[in-house]
């Protein structure tokens, strides 16, 4: 539950919306709401799980919101979870929207179509951004592209976001690297304190924290701004770049999803529709995010479907690049 120090700032918003989420409280009074997150504990994914399941077990009426970590193959392993779960409104879960990259070029290991999902919201926008490790020798993207030996970046599981935009941006702005995969999670910056790793592409959020700790520098921002630091679009030399960095702003769009089970009543959904977008318009929500350096830029319901919907709908040209990019890695 939140901090008692914060629920008085909330209670504008809750008595607001004490009237539409009145038959909620019926349904989740005494039983306990599961919410997958499809990465280990640490890093971005849990922490708005966690922040925000605080807020939903108080305007879902719930005895707890409890979180599962299933993390595995690029959250492919929780996305899977979550599509085989029972659609009773009593899980929910959280993946990254690089599976959609693996839906288009028809990942065998993904036991869902991302369209069937119950849609409940999204937090934020998730611009990315390009880091190196204050250990390591490249200081910009030039130094990237000039390297003689391939530049070593963390990845998570391929098929995720931070996997398919590595490559993906490699691809675009001819960046000389090579990727590991499998690090998930705050995974990628141990290694990077390590020396194991030199860099990654990840969301600006993530790791907003680990560089202002001085372990690394920003040295490429990807559907959004840092002062000072280049857009990507500044080196796409070409249309087909330039197609490839905004396909990536667009999917940068859809931080922080999520979603039910297919096949989830609409009563249901409705309802779990209803309580996120009253957390995530909760001012003591907003101020614990601000606090903790997570943005809030919220979109709730039909309005993420068909965001999902739109970035799924690519065509066959557009559909071949993510595949050279990716060397069907994620066939």
């Amino acid at each position: 539950m939140r901090n008692p120090r914060i629920v008085v700032l909330a209670v504008a918003a809750a008595i607001v919306s004490a009237p539409v989420l009145a038959s909620i409280s019926d349904f989740y009074q005494g039983k306990n709401v599961t919410y997958i997150v499809a990465t280990n504990a640490g890093g971005g994914y849990d922490a708005y799980a966690r922040l925000i399941g605080g807020y939903l077990e108080e305007y879902l009426n719930a005895d707890h919101v409890l979180i599962r970590n299933v993390p595995g193959a690029g959250h492919i392993v929780g996305a899977n979870t979550l599509a085989r779960s029972k659609p009773d409104g009593l899980t929910i879960g959280t993946f990254n929207a690089g599976l959609i990259y693996g839906q288009l070029l028809g990942k065998k290991a993904m036991r869902f179509d991302l369209r069937e999902f119950g849609w409940i919201g999204k937090a934020a926008g998730e611009p990315r951004t390009v880091i190196v490790s204050t250990k390591c020798q490249i200081k910009t993207i030039e130094d990237i592209i000039a390297a003689d030996e391939p530049v070593i970046f963390a990845g998570a599981g391929i098929g995720s976001a931070s996997y398919a935009d590595t490559r993906l941006l490699s691809e675009a702005l001819g960046l000389n690297t090579k990727i590991i995969p499998g690090y998930g999670g705050t995974e990628g910056e141990m290694a990077m304190m390590r020396g194991e790793i030199c860099g990654q592409v990840a969301s600006t959020s993530s790791v907003q924290g680990f560089v202002d700790a001085g372990y690394a520098s920003y040295i490429l921002t990807v559907g959004g701004d840092i002062d000072g630091v280049p857009n990507a679009m500044e080196y796409a030399k070409d249309e087909r770049a330039k197609g490839i960095v905004e396909l990536i702003s667009a999917m940068a769009q859809l931080g922080r999803i999520t979603a039910a089970p297919p096949g989830i009543p609409e009563e249901q959904l409705n309802a779990l529709r209803e309580a996120y977008k009253a957390a995530l318009e909760d001012p003591a929500l907003l101020a614990e995010a601000d606090k903790k350096g997570r943005p809030i830029d919220p979109a709730y319901g039909d309005d993420v479907k068909q965001l999902v919907i739109a970035a799924l709908d690519q065509t066959p040209e557009t559909i071949q690049i993510i595949r050279k990019s990716l060397n069907a890695e994620m066939d």
